[in-house]
């Protein structure tokens, strides 16, 4: 399996310390989120600065997928704002951009195919239908986007969100109904909301199933404990993927633990190296 580290668990490190850190950990793969320290778009030479880090990657050996859940990188005041659902269109294609100009194209430039987002939250009284309808049409034209350059689109159901469940995911995918439009699975995500057992969302998804992130959670709250301290079957969730024969990017998400990322980091590998058994 090809586990992999979020790099916004490494909020207070430079991004190539970061990549070292995690390679030397023994993590094959980097959840890239670029951010306003890490590979921001907005600042001067982005170019230049993704051929560096590609060739960082290369000499890691680190394979990469990008994530897009920066809190304050669109926004200085407004935490993920904003979004593909937001009730300005200015503002949605704010979002769109970022995700198809910035994102997708920066997917490209590192050798990955592979972009992982999910819907925000509604900012307005729109009724559901109609939130529905604008995220829809962003998915699809984000999903026409990204096919063309080769490149896949994973969505994250996200606790709190517009889409936060796997029904609603279910439902999503049906209306984009695109084959550049696939899953992000929070495993976390799917104690905190009571969607048990893990393993039959690997198993029913698994031809959509693009990438994972790995946390602990306990059911009804929403918040990234370490592998190993919430209630987590991760023998369930192991059997599932290894019977699936996932080979996508299974990364460690837990942005609120930059302050001991190395750490944090160490123990999570020693947790899957116990846990995954043949898998790895």
């Amino acid at each position: 399996m090809l586990f992999g580290y979020n790099t916004n668990g490494f909020a207070h490190h430079k991004l190539e310390d970061a990549a070292r850190i995690i390679a030397g950990c023994g993590y094959r793969a980097v959840a890239l989120t670029p951010d306003v320290h890490h590979l921001n778009p907005f600042e001067p030479d982005f170019g230049g600065r993704v051929a560096e880090f590609r060739e960082l990657l290369d000499s890691l050996e680190l394979k990469c997928v990008i994530e897009t859940g920066a809190r304050f990188l669109l926004d200085a005041h407004r935490k993920h704002q904003p979004t593909l659902i937001s009730p300005n269109p200015d503002d949605r294609n704010y979002r769109y951009e970022f995700l198809a100009l910035d994102c997708v194209a920066l997917a490209k430039e590192l050798g990955t195919d592979v972009v992982s987002f999910w819907s925000g939250t509604a900012t307005d009284d729109a009724p559901p239908n109609e939130l529905m309808d604008r995220l829809v049409e962003q998915c699809k034209r984000l999903a026409d986007e990204a096919a063309g350059k080769g490149v896949r689109l994973a969505f994250e159901p996200e606790p709190g969100m517009f889409i936060d469940t796997m029904d609603q995911f279910a439902e999503l995918h049906g209306k984009v109904n695109h084959p550049a439009f696939g899953l992000t699975l929070d495993v976390g995500h799917l104690v905190c909301t009571n969607e048990l057992p893990v393993g039959a969302h690997v198993r029913r998804w698994q031809k959509w199933l693009w990438n994972i992130h790995l946390d602990d959670m306990r059911p009804g709250v929403h918040d990234h404990l370490p592998l190993g301290e919430g209630e987590v079957d991760f023998a369930d969730f192991f059997a599932a993927a290894e019977e699936g024969r996932y080979t996508g990017c299974i990364s460690v998400e837990l942005s609120r633990h930059s302050h001991d990322a190395v750490t944090t980091a160490r123990r999570s590998m020693s947790f899957l190296n116990a846990h995954a058994g043949s898998t790895l």
